[in-house]
């Protein structure tokens, strides 16, 4: 069961926050634009690379690396305590494409967590008006609550996008992560991937896939494609690599079939609605992690966790995974440009792994 006292507190919290200074025609983005910049200044939200941890028992570490193709596109960002909540986090990276995906991926970085913040906080006051106040399971109400608070989100955010020209032609992935106590809930948008590294009966530690990659040629997205007349084609010189293309226009094809921005394809079945999956922690689950393509295209998930898992100092971890992705970019796609690498470790529990697997055997 969940009591929402507690939840309300933190709400209370942060609309203190703001020092009574709120109109009468705010929305609640005043609010989370005062949280953001509160938590900017107490050093709880990270947008380069380290670690960060708050009251909870979470530590992120994040780490990034420019690849060969121009300025670095991927963005990322932590916020420890997410919206006063003492356990909560959120975690996102955003991997951008085009001429200027680096603003794009910049701009949805900046308005993702803002705009899910208040969006939850706005549905969380909701329900408990029309609760009274009493306690309701949990099943009912936590996952229910995020999963139409990301999709009010993203469809937000794409409107806004709409207005910068330079979100006509570039767009940008959008992988987040809320951890909110013992759940966890992962929303993605294109084709970064999240994955958790938890202990099997033997005490084994195994990955889990979390999210899937969003590719055109995914057979339920090449139907929504295709019925919205676009096209989903793998050229001669990228075989294997399918792109979703306009009906008629040899113009730019997009490798991904979720983002926001790209205007020029988005009548064509390219969307922005994010899909969610949930998980209940346990003491088995250690950590997970959010990367961009640019690990996964060289990179296993077992790999993965084997690498995060073997590094002696966890604020260490994102760092050794970009740096490890790395040079198996030079060993396995020698010849080719190497793509920017961005990785955040989330750790679930206070006390060293090596304890925390013995406990689990």
């Amino acid at each position: 069961m969940v009591q929402f006292s507690s939840i309300f507190t933190g709400i209370t919290k942060s609309i203190a926050i703001r020092n009574g200074k709120k109109s009468k025609h705010d929305d609640g983005r005043e609010t989370a634009d005062a949280l953001a910049k509160e938590a900017k200044k107490n050093e709880m939200m990270l947008t380069s690379s380290g670690s960060v941890a708050g009251a909870s028992h979470n530590l992120a570490v994040v780490f990034s690396k420019g690849g060969k193709k121009g300025i670095n596109q991927d963005r990322f960002v932590v916020w420890e305590d997410f919206g006063c909540q003492d356990d909560m986090i959120f975690c996102g990276v955003f991997d951008g494409h085009g001429p200027w995906g680096h603003l794009v991926a910049k701009r949805v970085r900046k308005l993702m967590p803002t705009a899910l913040l208040r969006n939850w906080q706005k549905r969380v006051a909701h329900t408990v008006d029309g609760t009274n106040g009493i306690s309701i399971d949990k099943s009912c109400f936590q996952f229910d609550i995020w999963k139409q608070s990301y999709f009010e989100t993203c469809s937000i955010i794409d409107q806004e996008l709409e207005q910068y020209a330079d979100s006509f032609y570039s767009g940008t992935t959008a992988l987040t992560l809320v951890r909110q106590g013992g759940l966890l809930v992962v929303a993605n948008v294109g084709d970064s991937r999240a994955v958790l590294a938890t202990t099997d009966d033997d005490g084994r530690l195994v990955s889990v896939q979390l999210t899937v990659d969003l590719k055109p040629n995914l057979p339920r997205e090449s139907e929504r494609i295709m019925q919205s007349r676009g096209r989903v084609l793998s050229c001669e010189d990228e075989p294997g690599v399918y792109r979703v293309w306009m009906p008629t226009v040899e113009g730019p094809g997009l490798a991904i079939s979720r983002a926001f921005g790209d205007y020029y394809i988005k009548d064509f079945g390219l969307i922005s609605e994010p899909e969610l999956t949930s998980r209940k922690i346990t003491h088995r689950d250690q950590f997970a992690i959010l990367a961009t393509d640019g690990v996964w295209d060289v990179m296993s998930n077992d790999e993965a966790v084997e690498i995060v898992s073997s590094t002696g100092e966890r604020e260490d971890a994102a760092k050794r995974l970009v740096e490890s992705a790395i040079c198996a970019w030079k060993h396995k796609r020698r010849g080719a440009p190497m793509d920017d690498i961005s990785a955040i470790c989330l750790f679930f529990h206070n006390i060293p792994l090596s304890k925390q697997q013995a406990k689990s055997v």
